[in-house]
């Protein structure tokens, strides 16, 4: 009888070990604050070019479903087509540009050259409209690793003009075209061409804007590009810049893959230990487009602050 009894009581201490092992291991889902709808985290994206409200071709992120340059072609210009795959995760401040029905019929991707022949769909553009879809998907298509510059064919014929205007176009496209270009010239002497990435603000997004300046200048393009962020644009009083007026750039130095910028302490934010992230993006991002450069390195008073690799 009494082995029994304390066989009995043994049991039933352990199965209360075992439940209070259960619970300390599985919390309850208020515990983890579980969310029955799936989110990402750190997404994987690519950034597309889109039309604005303010009707400018402006950088926007999507999720990209696959790392293969050739599946990427397809989601990018699925992305940038009216009525094409993924239209619901487009905010409606933000419009695509491509005509709707268009199709890839061919594309062929070697040492950085992509060519790409697309239906005559493309075509069915308006005047105002054309440069902006070129604009978007050159932008677009070379943010893919591996894609430099374009060939663009439609039902197999090089797209040697624009549609409407009949504006000369280059055998082979890059980013050179330029996106939302602002002329300030005076003179076809010492013509300048610069591209300055500005922030514009959706709600609480932010994304960016670039503007391609060609000018008379002969300052060193990185000079240029310091200056312009300093100063909040005439032109689209929606763009703007966190780079302060009394930022001065010291020294500079531009290597083969990179450059060396620094910059006197009033680039820093207030806790004078970092840059803030808009600026940093807006002046990386500025580099990589006039020089092909993908890494930024910030000094402030000779001392590193931030290497940004774009």
């Amino acid at each position: 009888m009494l082995k029994r009894l304390a066989l009995k009581k043994i049991i039933i201490i352990t199965l209360s070990l075992l439940f209070l092992l259960i619970i300390y291991f599985f919390p309850s889902k208020e515990a983890y604050n579980i969310n029955t709808t799936l989110t990402y985290t750190n997404p994987t994206t690519i950034p597309i070019y889109l039309i604005d409200d303010n009707d400018l071709v402006s950088r926007f992120e999507v999720i990209k479903k696959s790392t293969d340059p050739n599946e990427l072609i397809d989601e990018v210009i699925a992305n940038l087509t009216i009525d094409g795959a993924n239209s619901s995760h487009i905010p409606n401040n933000f419009k695509k540009i491509i005509p709707k029905n268009t199709k890839i019929i061919s594309k062929d991707l070697n040492e950085g050259l992509l060519k790409i022949n697309f239906t005559k769909e493309l075509l069915n553009i308006s005047k105002e409209k054309e440069e902006k879809m070129l604009e978007a998907i050159i932008y677009s298509l070379t943010e893919i690793k591996g894609i430099d510059k374009i060939m663009i064919f439609v039902e197999g014929e090089n797209l040697k003009q624009l549609p409407n205007s009949k504006k000369n176009l280059p055998n082979v496209l890059d980013r050179s075209f330029g996106i939302n270009k602002v002329y300030e010239l005076e003179s076809m002497k010492n013509v300048s061409k610069i591209t300055t990435y500005y922030v514009s603000k959706l709600d609480n997004y932010s994304y960016y804007t670039p503007v391609t300046t060609i000018m008379n200048n002969k300052n060193e393009k990185i000079e240029v590009i310091i200056e312009k962020l300093k100063t909040s644009p005439t032109y689209e009083t929606n763009l703007v810049s966190y780079l302060t007026a009394a930022t001065v750039l010291q020294n500079y130095e531009i290597l083969e893959n990179s450059i060396n910028l620094s910059f006197n302490n009033e680039i820093l934010a207030l806790d004078k230990n970092s840059i803030i992230e808009e600026v940093k993006y807006a002046i990386a991002l500025s580099v990589r487009d006039t020089y092909a450069i993908n890494e930024t390195i910030f000094y402030v008073d000779n001392m590193l602050i931030d290497a940004f690799f774009i």
